[in-house]
């Protein structure tokens, strides 16, 4: 059973995958900026701002001695900001350690600034073509369903769809058979509405097998009430004036200023939210101080500006 899932879903991904610009690519540091900018954002809005990324910084070195403002106002419109300081540090630990040259193993990977396991497998996989098993969002979900059955099942642990994940996997084939697992999660195996008459797997999928047996709705959409009452919960979750929001005006109206350019914090306050008062003040202050400590920004006797 294992080999036929292999074969179709590597047969499904060469027809059907997504001709995305870091696919095209086995250059290390193109691929880490790639993996660190689809973290929590989706591809349509990666694809222009890696590529205006690159063009701005096309080597490591590059990205390294850039200014750190430069580098947070080319980030503008990925959202959380602090991912383009972790990149532009974890280039500068490559730069002075290793010699300009992204580690090839996981556990270095891991020592860098904003990589987590799955960052780390990903670029060891998709950038030096290791065989590394590794859980992103679309492959946790695709593995579960496959593998254990449908989302209103008791969740497995990690490590257990790591097992799972390594049983899958075909030897030499590491890149391919990654790049197709996340394909199928983010095309067909979705989070609320996976379309189970288009999958290449259906028929070897406990998830599907339960549906059918049970003689239930879920038959083709495996969106079970708890899936969309967790979907509709986070749907729902006020974003706009929220702590993450105010965050994300900040580093906004700094990126608006000339280089260097010091804005008071009462000024900024008006700029952020049309109701600032003095009152508002120390609930600012501990905003950009958080900021501060991420390094996104730099406080002032005089306010506050981008770093250098």
């Amino acid at each position: 059973m294992i080999e036929a899932i292999r074969s179709m879903l590597l047969h499904w991904f060469a027809k059907h995958g997504r001709d995305l610009p870091w696919r095209r690519t086995r250059d290390p540091y193109a691929i880490m900026v790639a993996e660190i900018m689809l973290q929590q954002t989706q591809v349509d809005r990666v694809i222009p701002k890696y590529q205006a990324f690159l063009t701005e910084f096309p080597t490591i070195t590059a990205l390294a001695t850039a200014s750190t403002a430069d580098v947070i106002r080319l980030w503008a419109g990925l959202g959380y900001n602090r991912r383009a300081i972790h990149l532009q540090r974890a280039a500068q630990i490559i730069v002075e350690q290793y010699d300009g040259q992204v580690p090839a193993s996981v556990a270095a990977l891991r020592k860098l600034p904003g990589i987590g396991p799955y960052t780390a497998g990903a670029i060891a996989c998709f950038a030096f073509e290791q065989d590394v098993v590794f859980l992103d969002t679309n492959i946790r979900r695709v593995v579960r369903r496959l593998c254990v059955g449908p989302d209103h099942w008791p969740a497995p642990s990690d490590t257990t769809l790591l097992a799972h994940a390594e049983e899958l996997l075909p030897v030499g084939k590491g890149w391919e058979w990654n790049q197709a697992i996340m394909e199928l999660g983010a095309l067909i195996c979705t989070a609320t509405g996976p379309a189970c008459w288009r999958c290449p797997l259906r028929q070897h999928c406990r998830a599907y097998t339960a549906a059918v047996a049970a003689d239930s709705e879920l038959v083709m959409t495996l969106a079970t009430p708890q899936v969309k009452r967790v979907a509709e919960t986070r749907s729902t979750e006020p974003f706009i004036g929220s702590r993450r929001w105010y965050r994300g005006r900040i580093i906004a109206a700094l990126r608006h200023l000339p280089t260097g350019t010091v804005l008071p914090l009462a000024e900024l306050g008006q700029r952020i939210r049309t109701d600032y008062t003095a009152e508002h003040e120390t609930w600012l202050q501990k905003l950009v101080v958080d900021l501060a400590r991420d390094g996104l920004l730099l406080v002032t006797e005089q306010g506050v500006r981008l770093p250098d």
